[in-house]
């Protein structure tokens, strides 16, 4: 258990130096997707699986399925905002993705997004207001194809595990690897769930705080009435165009027909 010990903090110390030198946040290209490279994509994984491993966490060195790659390269947008500097933990966010963090690493509060609201320098205070419903609009439109995502891996999960039922004779390394798979996609899957919730929280409160600190004429009537804020009503229910026509949070044990998973209504 020592032994064990020391290599989880000898691990982590190696991890926390080498995210410091090489910069924590993953590289953003066109479209604000994601980056790939060796540093983010093979480097900081390896020595996070390491960590993950001597803490007692799953890790599965099977390899992504197409769904899988699909699913975390849509998830990780809901994750970070590297058009706000760092609003959504964009650090934290890459330091967990990479295990070298743990979950606890990132914890949302609902002000972030408005405090940057605020920093930011706009020549009218309208543009906060069109910003905020910008911000809303992308996210709806991404987050169906999310859910959609998201329930092809449920599925994949399933696939493995009738496959392990139906095939005999198989390593328990091999069982052991469909378990902790399965955790970790249901990591990522809980980590978006968290997360497009207070995305909602976060741009509610920022429009409510917005509507107080800079009203204008056309606002007086009642915040319902703010275009803006209509989009974070629909956003509220973004996911309603996914996979099982619900939204917003994938909660509960399969069901033993129909979906996998019940999403958790709006």
């Amino acid at each position: 258990m020592a032994d064990a010990l020391q290599r989880y903090y000898r691990v982590a110390a190696m991890a926390a130096l080498l995210a410091l030198t090489v910069g924590c946040t993953r590289p953003v290209g066109d479209f604000g997707r994601a980056q790939t490279g060796f540093t983010h994509d093979v480097l900081l994984p390896a020595i996070g699986a390491t960590r993950a491993s001597a803490a007692g966490e799953p890790v599965s060195d099977f390899n992504q399925t197409d769904e899988e790659a699909e699913m975390h390269d849509r998830v990780w947008r809901f994750l970070v905002a590297p058009h706000a500097r760092d609003w959504f933990y964009d650090v934290a966010v890459e330091l967990k993705r990479t295990r070298i963090a743990t979950a606890s690493a990132a914890r949302f509060q609902p002000d972030r997004y408005y405090q940057w609201l605020r920093q930011t320098d706009y020549e009218s205070s309208r543009v906060r207001y069109a910003t905020v419903a910008e911000h809303v609009a992308t996210d709806v439109a991404t987050a169906p194809a999310t859910f959609t995502a998201i329930c092809a891996v449920i599925a994949i999960d399933r696939q493995r595990s009738m496959a392990l039922d139906g095939v005999g004779g198989l390593e328990p390394a091999v069982a052991a690897g469909v378990a902790a798979r399965k955790a970790e996609n249901d990591d990522t899957i809980g980590w978006f769930v968290r997360a497009l919730g207070s995305r909602h929280d976060n741009y509610s409160y920022a429009l409510e705080h917005l509507l107080v600190e800079t009203p204008h004429e056309r606002d007086r009537r009642s915040r319902a009435g703010h275009p803006a804020y209509a989009r974070c009503a629909e956003y509220r229910g973004s996911g309603c165009a996914g996979c099982h026509q619900q939204a917003v949070g994938i909660v509960g044990p399969p069901a033993a027909e129909g979906p996998a998973y019940v999403l958790r209504a709006c």
